[in-house]
C-alpha cells in the first residue's frame, strides 16, 4: 500500500477508526511526522488533536535501542530489560537524559508555547505516528501516556513492520495498522511524499 502523503495516510487510517468516533477521541501525534497523520485521522472521526512529546534515551552505541524515555512534566520511563543487559555509567546516562530534555523543552516551546497539554485522564487517546520500523518510539509514548491515566490507549499507524506490531501490541489496548508488509524497507517506502517536516508545518497543523 502506497500513500500519497501523510495527510492522505491519516484519512485512510481514519476510515479504520470509525468505531472510535462516539468516544470523542484525543489524537496524539508524535512529532514531527505523526502530526499530519493525526490531523488526517481527525478529519474523518473528529475529536481533539494534540502532540505527545517524548524523547527516547538511546543506548550510546545503538541510539535506536531505547534504554528509557522522557516526556513532559518530568515523566521518565526506564527500560529495565535493556538496562539489565548493558553497562552505562550513571554520569553518561545523566548526560544523555539532559541532552534529550533540552530538545524536548525546545520542541515544547515551539509547538505549545504557553498552552497546557490537553488532559489525557479518562479519555480514549489515539497515539499516531507515520509508521513503525522498530516500534521503540511508540512503546515509550504508550508508557508516558499511561502515566496520565487515560481510559484507553489506541495506537494507529499507516504502516508497520511485523516486529514492531508484536512489540507495541503489549503496550496498548488496541493496535490498528492497515499495512504490514512482509519486509518493510523503511517507513518512507510507503509514501510518495515523505519529506522532512519543518517546525512551522507542525505548528500550523496544531493551530
Amino acid at each position: 500500500m502506497i500513500y500519497t502523503d501523510r495527510a492522505a495516510a491519516g484519512r485512510a487510517l481514519g476510515a479504520e477508526l470509525e468505531h472510535l468516533r462516539a468516544s470523542d477521541p484525543l489524537m496524539l501525534g508524535l512529532p514531527r511526522g505523526g502530526v499530519p497523520v493525526a490531523a488526517g485521522v481527525r478529519e474523518i472521526i473528529g475529536g481533539d488533536l494534540d502532540i505527545l512529546l517524548v524523547r527516547k534515551l538511546g543506548v550510546p552505541w545503538q541510539p535506536e535501542l531505547a534504554m528509557g524515555a522522557i516526556g513532559e512534566d518530568g515523566a521518565r520511563v526506564l527500560n529495565r530489560d535493556v538496562l539489565g543487559h548493558i553497562s552505562v555509567a550513571p554520569a553518561e546516562f545523566a548526560d544523555i537524559e539532559h541532552a534529550e530534555r533540552v530538545e524536548l523543552e525546545r520542541r515544547r516551546a515551539v509547538w505549545r508555547g504557553d498552552r497546557a497539554p490537553i488532559p489525557l485522564a479518562g479519555r480514549t487517546v489515539v497515539i499516531v505516528d507515520d509508521g513503525m520500523a522498530t516500534g521503540a518510539t511508540v512503546v515509550v509514548a504508550c508508557r508516558v501516556a499511561r502515566m496520565r491515566d487515560p481510559e484507553r490507549i489506541v495506537v494507529a499507524v499507516p504502516v508497520s513492520s511485523s516486529e514492531a506490531m508484536d512489540r507495541v501490541a503489549a503496550e496498548c489496548d488496541e493496535l490498528i495498522c492497515p499495512s504490514v508488509p512482509a519486509a518493510l524497507g523503511g517507513v518512507g517506502t510507503a509514501y510518495q511524499d515523505f519529506h522532512q517536516l519543518a517546525d512551522d508545518e507542525v505548528t500550523a497543523l496544531l493551530g
